[in-house]
């Protein structure tokens, strides 16, 4: 599969980050890649200008070939091979019923113009407060499908994520050569915790069926043609729910200026996993429930 961290359709040239997926600064260390705070402008979506104009048209020669003379080659050739079969489409694993309304009708708006109607449809299922505190408001849907492709990725683009930052300071415990996560650092991530807690996990999916069709011509346009994304929504909730949980704080290490984990094990991880490091064990632990709950809904388990 295509790395999709810095090309990507409809989106500005985005910098791969590196180090900690956090989405925080640190005033002793700045993080000029990382997730901005609320205030911040994110660049707008680029327009997506195709052109494409190529007519077929039959002329005269077209209708009424000339005859072209009989040759006989010197030496035969062998007769020419059949050609090779169509390439299959890559089998869908996790098909969703009931996501059938095209783009453009009543039921869904153009993908171009969908973030309206769908902030609304968001803000009624969240809460106008959750929204606006969390919520991106622009290109929601190639921003969510975009963070969705890359979880199981290294790194994340963090300039087209679809949250706002989560406010404060990156908490760090201990002195230099011997930092560590600091452990009221989890208390910052606890308010997106307690959002995602009091949504019904039926309702979120019953949303995301309905405006399928947006997330589906979204990640074709990210360069997956052939893909289906809810097969990938599925792996990026799969490599969460597989993250670790190491006993004891985490320590870090600052070879340049991005803080990373010292342990080469866990800075070798899916950037998904790296944020349920992140958060804390018992944030994560909460975050895992629902994503279980959200993965039984998606996940049909039906190949056709």
């Amino acid at each position: 599969m295509t790395d999709t961290t810095s090309k990507h359709a409809g989106f500005p040239a985005d910098p791969v980050v590196t180090g900690l997926p956090d989405g925080d600064r640190d005033e002793r260390a700045p993080t000029p890649h990382s997730f901005p705070d609320g205030g911040r402008l994110f660049l707008i979506l680029l327009a997506i200008a195709t052109a494409l104009a190529a007519l077929g048209y039959y002329t005269f020669t077209q209708l009424f070939p000339a005859r072209a003379p009989v040759t006989v080659p010197e030496h035969p050739t062998a007769a020419p091979s059949a050609p090779a079969p169509p390439a299959l489409e890559p089998a869908i694993r996790h098909p969703l019923d009931g996501s059938t309304a095209e783009p453009g009708t009543s039921a869904l708006p153009m993908l171009n113009e969908s973030d309206a109607p769908l902030v609304d449809a968001l803000m009624d299922l969240l809460g106008h407060d959750a929204v606006g505190r969390w919520l991106l408001t622009s290109d929601v849907v190639r921003r969510i499908v975009v963070t969705v492709d890359n979880l199981p990725r290294k790194t994340l683009p963090h300039r087209l994520a679809p949250l706002k930052a989560v406010p404060g300071t990156f908490g760090i415990a201990g002195q230099d050569g011997q930092r560590a996560i600091a452990a009221e650092n989890a208390a910052r991530y606890a308010p997106l915790v307690n959002v995602l807690e009091s949504v019904d996990a039926d309702k979120v999916v019953a949303l995301y069926v309905r405006w399928y069709p947006l997330f589906q011509e979204a990640y074709r346009e990210l360069g997956y043609p052939n893909g289906y994304f809810n097969d990938r929504l599925v792996e990026a909730l799969d490599v969460m729910l597989a993250a670790p949980a190491p006993a004891g704080p985490i320590a870090l290490a600052q070879p340049k200026v991005l803080y990373e984990f010292a342990d080469p094990e866990l800075e070798a991880l899916p950037a998904g996993q790296k944020i349920m490091l992140r958060i804390g064990p018992e944030n994560a632990t909460r975050v895992k429930i629902r994503l279980a709950q959200i993965r039984r809904l998606v996940a049909t388990e039906t190949p056709r």
